[in-house]
């Protein structure tokens, strides 16, 4: 396939990956393997990275959008993001010393549970209950910042959607307002893998600024759906990006 062909089907996954991330996470489900399949020779590390370019930008974006429109809780955004940013910074370095592909087997379990939870109650996340307690909120927020930072860094798939599910299951918050908070933490967990990816691997920097640009596209239309149809239409679509997540880890787990 000749290389314009393969920028203009990057950029496809790229901005239908930054329009879904853009509500609920989960861009790296369909980037990720989009460019694992067009460079199926190059180092895992190099792809990863690259993908971290568009990631960033798509993300940041999506982080300003809502920020015009939502209040955003600066109490449990800024501790996350901080603990996000180192956790994900040891995450990329652990990949060194431990076996990625047997946390599958964890993650499928926990994406299942994740799903069955929110499918059975139906009205988590549909209301703003936000504990008012600052003190526990800053240590949630460090604890859930730090661990998901720390998965991004070292594994990925479905971030965005772990984030929400902890913020509102264990600050209270409801899905709109979660899905800004965690946009705003997965803005750090980006830029620290970014700079750890691009001082130790060669990156496709052409290629990520294309895909950029078709993230950032993606990631203000979807950004405007979330606000437009709010917490109700964040939760549908968090349901389906969960399914789409348990589908493909289970697919990876039979295929081994």
């Amino acid at each position: 396939m000749e290389l314009d062909a393969v920028f203009a089907l990057l950029a496809g996954a790229a901005f239908l990956a930054g329009l879904v991330d853009a509500v609920v996470g989960g861009g790296g489900l369909i980037q990720i393997p989009a460019l694992l399949a067009a460079f199926p020779h190059t180092a895992p590390a190099t792809l990863f990275g690259t993908n971290k370019i568009a990631s960033i930008v798509g993300t940041s974006s999506a982080a300003l959008q809502y920020a015009r429109r939502v209040k955003i809780p600066w109490g449990v955004a800024l501790p996350g993001a901080a603990a996000a940013l180192a956790g994900a910074w040891l995450g990329a370095r652990a990949v060194v010393f431990a076996p990625v592909e047997s946390l599958r087997y964890l993650i499928l379990v926990l994406l299942i549970l994740v799903a069955v939870y929110t499918f059975v109650k139906k009205d988590f996340g549909t209301h703003h209950n936000e504990i008012t307690a600052r003190r526990a909120r800053a240590t949630r927020a460090l604890l859930i910042g730090s661990g998901i930072g720390f998965y991004d860094g070292f594994f990925g798939p479905g971030t965005g959607s772990f984030l929400i599910f902890l913020l509102v299951r264990g600050i209270g918050m409801d899905f709109l307002r979660a899905s800004v908070t965690a946009k705003i933490i997965n803005v750090a967990t980006n830029l620290s893998a970014l700079v750890y990816f691009s001082t130790s691997v060669e990156l496709f920097w052409k290629l990520g600024a294309a895909m950029a640009i078709a993230n950032l596209s993606g990631a203000v239309i979807g950004s405007g759906l979330a606000l437009k149809h709010g917490a109700g239409f964040v939760r549908r679509m968090f349901l389906g990006v969960v399914v789409c997540l348990i589908a493909k880890l289970g697919y990876d787990v039979l295929s081994v």
